[in-house]
Parts: C-alpha cells; sequence; structure tokens
C-alpha cells in the first residue's frame, strides 16, 4: 500500500511539473507572438497602457464622444471624490487578491487556488488620475475613435450590472489609495485568463499591437518598448 502510495504521489507530482514547464513555455512562446495594429487607422484619441510591474491597466480620458465614464464609475465612491481628474484607469481581475491582498505578504493559498482555477469571482479596479506621464510604466498608444468605441464595449462589457443597467459598486475599505474603486465584474480568472490576459484582449479588440497571448504584463509592454 505505501509503495503504490508513493508510486501516485510520484505520478502526480511529475504531471504537476510538466503542466507547469509546458505552461510556462506556452505562455512565453505566445506572448513574443505579436498580433500587429491594424493599419490606416486615425490617431483621434490617446489611451495608455499602465503597469505596476505585475498588472495592467487600460487608461482612458474620463469624457469623450463616445463615452462618460464618469456617469457610471463615479467619483463619489473615491475617497477624495476629485472631480477634476482626467483620466481613468481600468484593469480587472480576481476579486480574492483586490480586496484580500493588499501586499504579496498577504497572500492566502486559499485565495492564490481558487484565483488559479476560476473558483471566485472577479472584480474591476478604476483608478482616477489628474494627468498620465508616459515612462517605462505608462505607453501612450494613439487609436481612432472607431477603435476607441470597440475598446469601451470590451470594457463595459467586463463590468456587471443592476437591474437598472448601472455597473454594481463594492462598498469595500481595501482601496488602495484615495482615488480609487472596486466594482463587480463579469468573467472568470484563472491560470489561462489573468488580469493581463484582459488587458491584452482589450488591445487586440479595439486593433492595436498585442501578443497572441499573454498572462504577464512583461508580454505586453514589450510590444511597445
Amino acid at each position: 500500500m505505501l509503495k503504490r502510495t508513493l508510486k501516485l504521489s510520484g505520478k502526480v507530482l511529475l504531471g504537476i511539473v510538466l503542466f507547469l514547464v509546458v505552461y510556462g513555455l506556452a505562455a512565453y512562446a505566445c506572448s513574443r507572438i505579436t498580433i500587429e495594429r491594424e493599419k490606416d487607422a486615425k490617431e483621434e484619441i490617446a489611451i495608455y497602457i499602465k503597469t505596476n510591474g505585475v498588472h495592467t491597466d487600460i487608461v482612458v480620458p474620463v469624457r469623450s464622444e463616445q463615452m462618460d465614464w464618469s456617469k457610471e464609475v463615479k467619483y463619489a465612491f473615491t475617497g477624495l471624490k476629485d472631480t477634476n481628474c482626467q483620466y481613468l484607469a481600468l484593469g480587472w481581475g480576481d476579486k480574492g487578491f483586490y480586496l484580500e491582498t493588499p501586499e504579496w505578504k498577504d497572500l492566502k493559498f486559499s485565495v492564490a487556488f481558487k484565483a488559479a482555477f476560476g473558483l471566485s469571482t472577479t472584480a474591476v479596479h478604476a483608478t482616477f488620475y489628474k494627468q498620465i506621464r508616459e515612462n517605462s510604466t505608462c505607453r501612450k498608444i494613439n487609436i481612432s475613435k472607431e477603435q476607441y468605441a470597440r475598446l469601451v464595449t470590451h470594457v463595459v462589457n467586463s463590468f456587471q450590472r443592476d437591474k437598472d443597467g448601472h455597473f454594481v459598486h463594492i462598498d469595500t475599505k481595501a482601496n488602495y489609495g484615495m482615488t480609487d474603486a472596486f466594482y463587480e465584474a463579469t468573467g472568470r480568472y484563472s491560470l489561462f485568463y489573468t488580469c493581463n490576459t484582459w488587458a491584452n484582449s482589450a488591445l487586440k479588440r479595439c486593433g492595436q499591437r498585442s501578443c497572441l497571448w499573454a498572462i504577464l504584463d512583461k508580454g505586453i509592454f514589450a510590444k511597445y518598448e
């Protein structure tokens, strides 16, 4: 019985190691394959991609012809309630990570396990900024109005809505600062669809340079060096 148990444990361990190797190689290879941007598109609206070193946000103007985000992502739900902020960073991810893991040292095994296997819910993290500056962690991308409309659709569809069609705000004290808030999201986070996969999909949707598949921010930002 002991021999059989050890043999089975060895096979399981080998299977896990092989899976992680294949997963890592596939993630690396797919992030190196570039989906090129649409040709001949007008440069009418500036959006940004922004990373904190792990997670990619899509940054959009708060107001434009296509969308006034402040009608649904309300200044009033942030600590400062500063209506002078002109930019909005939007990121999608696992709700447990967002609300229960302020720092990596706070990460619980249960949160990581549920996130990896799509067993928990998701949230949109929205952060207002007065201004945005380009640097190594923030890249500007000029897109057309038509492309921006597609991006808006992708992001809007990531929000859960209440019976009246409004975004569902999460009432929490887990906000990261005085200019951000959380909202209930659609979809499931997993090993195969991460916060960066969502951002990469947003870039694909609006016809911008992106990875075939990206689970890390580095794959995305390598396209904009």
